[in-house]
């Protein structure tokens, strides 16, 4: 089985260039245009200036200045994924409510965010709305998430979740039945304290397979995976 790897592919202007950024990529990597577009579309291709933070570049006719690179992070596999498409649920003008389906990432990477939701909620909205991402839902996760539409929203909202001022709750399946109908976990993660407390929903004999309703005290990484695995229910 191959591993698909990123290959970074990078060029820095010496001296303003008449030709476009897509045009150059082509010439360093041997790519069509149309395969540097793709890419460029799908967030791969990055613009680090001389001083301040990189950012995508999306147009493939935008010119470099003197002392600017131009980054493609080209990974086939990445850039050849389709997800699903996240559904809007409520539209709050500051912040908007999202239904994340399982395969979507809260945001993007170095080698690409189409397959993300902020990029989602970006085109939805005709790139008329800046998009910023509040809080952090598995890939494989399904589930409601916010995505807020000011630095100011995205500040008040990022505290209240910070402050532990959000409900949250979860629904897994499990291998096998927990001996007991709820119950908590208490095992530290990364050498913080972390607390997760269960109730089982239903068991099926035949698959050998529980659902529990969680809800977690604390946002460890991948916190519910690791503590239900560590006591037997990965």
């Amino acid at each position: 089985m191959s591993i698909s790897t990123t290959r970074i592919i990078s060029h820095t202007v010496a001296v303003a260039e008449t030709a476009t950024a897509c045009e150059m990529l082509a010439v360093r990597t041997g790519f069509s245009k149309g395969k540097i577009k793709d890419a460029m579309n799908k967030g791969a291709v990055w613009l680090v200036p001389p001083a301040g933070p990189m950012k995508r570049l999306r147009r493939a006719t935008a010119t470099l200045n003197a002392g600017e690179k131009i980054e493609l992070h080209y990974n086939d596999e990445v850039l050849a994924k389709a997800v699903p498409s996240s559904v809007l649920v409520a539209d709050e003008h500051d912040y908007s409510v999202w239904f994340k389906p399982s395969g979507v990432l809260a945001q993007g990477t170095m080698e690409g965010d189409h397959c993300a939701l902020l990029r989602q909620a970006e085109l939805h909205f005709k790139m008329q709305r800046p998009v910023f991402l509040v809080h952090r839902l598995d890939r494989e996760a399904s589930g409601l998430m916010l995505v807020a539409h000011s630095q100011n929203a995205a500040a008040r909202l990022s505290a209240l979740f910070q402050n532990n001022a959000v409900y949250k709750r979860y629904w897994v399946q499990v291998r096998g039945q927990p001996t007991a109908a709820q119950g908590g976990i208490d095992a530290p993660l990364d050498g913080k304290t972390a607390h997760t407390e269960y109730t089982v929903e239903s068991y099926d004999a035949v698959s050998d397979t529980s659902i529990l309703s969680i809800v977690i005290d604390t946002g460890r990484l991948h916190q519910i995976r690791r503590h239900l695995d560590g006591v037997g229910h990965p």
